[in-house]
């Protein structure tokens, strides 16, 4: 299975897409699309469709994970996380993945066992589960992977209970 993690962001928009085979996930691209801050929200809007685009066709995920907007301090870059999530529900359900949200908690308790881990914490969880060199950075592409991860987990949750209540 091959999941695309997403943590939407317009300056700085993390993907991670990782690949279970059996128990074990390996990292098969982690990183981050960059938009410039002083170019007009069209062209950076496009230029992230076009990236995530370009990782969908590559890599042709079966699920596209993407980090819930949840709470932002400041309305406009709450408008471009939200804005930005959406092209990447748009991508990943015209790809005919499944498409799948999670809270910033749910990814920290699935990747790190706890709700409130920080920036660090969870990069170096990622990279430990991972069995990464380095710790991923920037966080966003850390965290990109981490919701990934957190899919994987859930997903195994998803086919035990299937398996242990059959319609």
């Amino acid at each position: 299975m091959f999941v695309l993690g997403i943590d939407p962001g317009l300056s700085r928009c993390g993907y991670g897409v990782l690949e279970q085979s059996g128990r074990k996930a390996e990292a098969v691209a982690i990183g981050v699309i960059r938009t410039p801050a002083k170019a007009p929200l069209p062209q950076r809007l496009a230029s992230i469709h076009q990236e995530l685009c370009s990782l969908v066709e590559e890599h042709r995920p079966d699920v596209v994970a993407i980090e819930r907007v949840f709470f932002q301090m400041n309305a406009r870059t709450a408008m471009g996380v939200a804005q930005v999530s959406g092209l990447a529900m748009a991508i990943g359900n015209i790809a005919g993945a499944e498409v799948f949200e999670y809270t910033p908690n749910q990814v920290k308790e699935a990747v790190a066992g706890w709700g409130s881990a920080n920036k660090e914490q969870m990069q170096r969880m990622v990279q430990s589960l991972l069995s990464l060199p380095e710790i991923p950075s920037p966080p966003d592409a850390a965290d990109a992977a981490a919701v990934a991860l957190c899919h994987l987990a859930h997903a195994s949750s998803r086919r035990l209970t299937e398996a242990a209540n059959p319609s």
